[in-house]
């Protein structure tokens, strides 16, 4: 299952947007991608950050696949 842009993913989630930090620390960084007024942080390997050559302000678009998401409506603190 896939989609035009992407015919081989079935990720739906796309967050576009531009690379805003990165924290590296051992075999694991942290990538902060900022998209419209939201922020989307992932924890992926730092190989896959060297070998997508991300840096700070590149472009990058998140994808989010997730096994459950939990939603409330109006603002619970």
């Amino acid at each position: 299952m896939g989609d035009a842009e992407n015919p081989g993913l079935s990720a739906r989630n796309r967050f576009r947007g531009l690379v805003r930090s990165i924290d590296v620390d051992g075999v694991m960084g942290v990538i902060e991608i900022e998209s419209g007024e939201h922020r989307v942080t992932a924890a992926i390997t730092r190989k896959a950050i060297e070998d997508m050559g991300l840096e700070v302000g590149d472009e990058a678009t998140a994808l989010v696949k997730a096994t459950s998401v939990i939603v409330m409506r109006g603002h619970h603190g």
